[in-house]
């Protein structure tokens, strides 16, 4: 399972050119069955994303497509975490780790 954060970059003000690509690389990543939750950074510092079922390296190829990486206008950082303990809902993050 993957946390990955992505903060705003020097490029920040071009985010609304890019937001429906952004977006579209969001819904993707929902439909592939891999994001878990995306939400917003507060106050206003970028997005998270909470990711499964693929390998770093697949996770990493994921995040450097998303199209505000590719302009600059966030950084990304990504955590791997190996789950230990979880509510009944998320009993499915611990078999696939």
């Amino acid at each position: 399972m993957f946390v990955t954060f992505l903060r705003f970059a020097e490029n920040r003000t071009a985010a609304p050119e890019f937001m429906a690509a952004h977006n579209d690389w969001i819904a993707q990543g929902f439909a592939d069955g891999v994001f878990l939750c995306v939400g917003s950074l507060q106050p206003a510092a970028g997005g998270a994303i909470l990711a499964h079922g693929e390998s770093r390296e697949a996770h990493d190829t994921r995040i450097a497509a998303d199209p505000f990486v590719v302009e600059g206008i966030v950084t990304a950082e990504t955590y791997e975490i190996d789950p230990k303990r979880t509510v009944p809902a998320l009993e499915f993050v611990k078999a696939a780790s």
